[in-house]
């Protein structure tokens, strides 16, 4: 069984709901059940001297991409909340693109673990990993 909400579904739903004033907004390319791949395009203001892409980047992109992976089993739930996010950063993320991968790692009746790995596109090593608790709306199974 695959992903209930569609990578179109999902973008639309980020884009008319997050886009930011600069006009990015990360595109997922992966919605599989319990899994959702998501790429952000990197700006400067996103970048540390030496093209490092920040934390706080990498912190964001982990939420987004744990919020996408809850709605491959859910459906579009814009209430889920965050409630926890903790994150490891392994070795610098550089590079033009950044890709966050999201993993459901259980989903019960109130809340969703998700654990998030990111790593600059076009390469294999982990830059960071993080793990995503979510608050789920009580109508949510």
């Amino acid at each position: 069984m695959g992903s209930v909400v569609s990578t179109d579904e999902i973008n639309r739903f980020f884009q008319e709901t997050f886009l930011g004033p600069d006009g990015l907004c990360p595109v997922v390319t992966v919605m599989e059940k319990d899994k959702a791949v998501i790429r952000l395009q990197a700006d400067p203001t996103m970048l540390r001297p030496g093209g490092f892409i920040s934390g706080p980047v990498q912190m964001a992109l982990a939420d987004q991409a744990a919020y996408a992976a809850i709605f491959t089993r859910a459906g579009i739930t814009p209430m889920a909340l965050t409630s926890n996010l903790t994150i490891d950063f392994l070795r610098p993320c550089q590079g033009q693109a950044v890709l966050a991968e999201a993993r459901i790692a259980k989903m019960g009746k109130l809340l969703a673990v998700i654990n998030v790995d990111i790593r600059p596109e076009g390469q294999d090593k982990i830059s960071s990993q993080s793990v995503v608790t979510y608050v789920l709306p009580s109508q949510v199974k």
